[in-house]
């Protein structure tokens, strides 16, 4: 039938509708309550839209489109803000590519500081210990913004910031080296605003939190505390979340040109020009938008902004195709998509269940990690992004599909091992960083 829809409607005795986008995927249990409790809140704009990788989160659903008028609810963005994609088309070939990839792999890691060690502290490879000169330029640009912040908050003034700028950090954040239906090179990250973006976050959860103790309202989770429009703190976390959104695109606009200075001169391929086409987009954050002509906020939590002809990446797991997409503009989803395979267990079950043995089966012809630090991200962790795809034809049309011959992943490491990562090829800056290209919350 030409009108029958894509998406299920899950109704809500006392809220509004959730449409879900989950023909042919899975939507468990627990992401199906918090779902729920989200749409009985009272400030929610039609309805609660989920997007086919849709799975449990803390506070909301990870894979969730939230539109709201009147109030934000910082746990719905959550504690990686900005978090996002970055993708380049190279004019390389896979003929260009060596046979063993390891040196392109090797060239990408000392580049780009990637995974923890020492909790975050001193000497913690996933740390600049020198911040390049390039680096040090762009946070110049973010930091006047953020001192006005924390004059508000001085409670933020801890920890990391400047030297995580143009790291990858850990658990799904991955670099990646791909080849498209043409066999076309492409680079592709995926990370978001760090340290930084991470206090943030959960500084403004627990503060919303206690406002509502404050103003003695109770909600079906403690974790969907909000703060109502007009009101300082709302001010103050939209600020927080605009600019940790603008340190989150800065982030991978740096990786990208490390990676693309790190194979450049690694003598590995021939000299190339990169950028063919550029795509960096954010798939955890909140802007100011307009549907269905009313202006409302819309927080996306593993979900990215797919209006008519916006492009957009959507990652399968380490092992599987990824995604380069064009949005169709469909007002339902409120003009978004999926931003990935979303994850089908926990880490904890995946390192139960998989061996090491398993990981190489599933990740071969890749050349990447494969011990048992990185099971918890080995591809049958995840749902399957072929049936994910086919679950959001109406939100979505594929433009390229990839798939990876190189993927760096980064680990929590609690001894102190150094990788080189502090001494980084420092290639020259090619793009203006700092613009949130329409994704500001101001």
């Amino acid at each position: 039938m030409a009108d029958e829809k894509h998406y299920n409607v899950i109704e809500v005795e006392k809220g509004v509708p959730i449409k879900a986008w989950t023909k042919g995927v899975p939507l468990e249990d627990q992401a199906r309550t918090q779902l729920l409790n989200v749409a009985q809140l009272p400030f929610i704009f039609k309805w609660v839209a989920a997007m086919p990788d849709v799975h449990w989160g803390i506070g909301a659903t990870v894979g969730s489109v939230i539109p709201t008028k009147g109030a934000i609810i910082p746990a719905a963005l959550g504690v990686d803000i900005g978090c996002g994609m970055m993708a380049v088309q190279t004019d390389l070939n896979a003929r260009d590519l060596p046979d063993n990839l390891k040196g392109i792999r090797s060239a990408i890691e000392k580049a780009v500081p990637h995974g923890r060690t020492n909790h975050g502290g001193k000497g913690d490879v996933g740390a600049w210990q020198q911040i390049p000169t390039r680096n040090a330029e762009v946070w110049q640009t973010l930091k006047p913004r953020y001192h006005a912040i924390l004059e508000k908050h001085p409670k933020l003034d801890r920890g990391n910031h400047a030297n995580h700028l143009g790291t990858l950090g850990t658990g799904n954040h991955f670099i990646e080296v791909c080849l498209d239906e043409a066999d076309s090179v492409w680079f592709m990250l995926h990370s978001g605003s760090r340290g930084v973006g991470n206090r943030m976050g959960g500084y403004f959860i627990e503060l919303a939190r206690k406002d509502m103790q404050k103003f003695f309202i109770n909600l079906p989770d403690k974790d969907l505390a909000y703060f109502s429009e007009g009101t300082e703190h709302f001010d103050d976390y939209v600020e927080a979340a605009e600019w940790a959104q603008d340190f989150a695109r800065c982030n991978r606009d740096l990786m990208m040109e490390q990676i693309v200075g790190a194979v450049r001169a690694c003598g590995e391929v021939r000299p190339f020009v990169a950028e063919l086409k550029a795509i960096n987009c954010h798939h955890n954050y909140v802007a100011r938008e307009r549907h269905y002509n009313q202006n409302i906020l819309v927080t996306r939590k593993g979900a990215v902004r797919a209006r008519q002809g916006d492009m957009g990446i959507i990652p399968g797991s380490m092992g599987a195709r990824s995604y380069i997409v064009r949005g169709k503009g469909n007002p339902e989803s409120f003009m978004s998509c999926s931003h990935g395979a979303g994850r089908a267990m926990s880490r904890a079950e995946a390192k139960r269940r998989f061996t090491v043995e398993d990981h190489k089966r599933m990740t071969e012809g890749v050349e990447c990690r494969k011990d048992a630090d990185v099971i918890d991200e080995t591809p049958a962790a995840y749902k399957p992004i072929e049936a994910v795809m086919a679950a959001q034809r109406d939100l979505v049309e594929i433009a390229h599909t990839l798939h990876q011959v190189v993927c760096v992943k980064g680990v929590i490491r609690h001894q102190n091992r150094h990788t080189g990562s502090g001494h980084p090829l420092a290639p020259p800056p090619h793009r203006t960083c700092g613009s949130a290209s329409g994704d500001s919350v101001g």
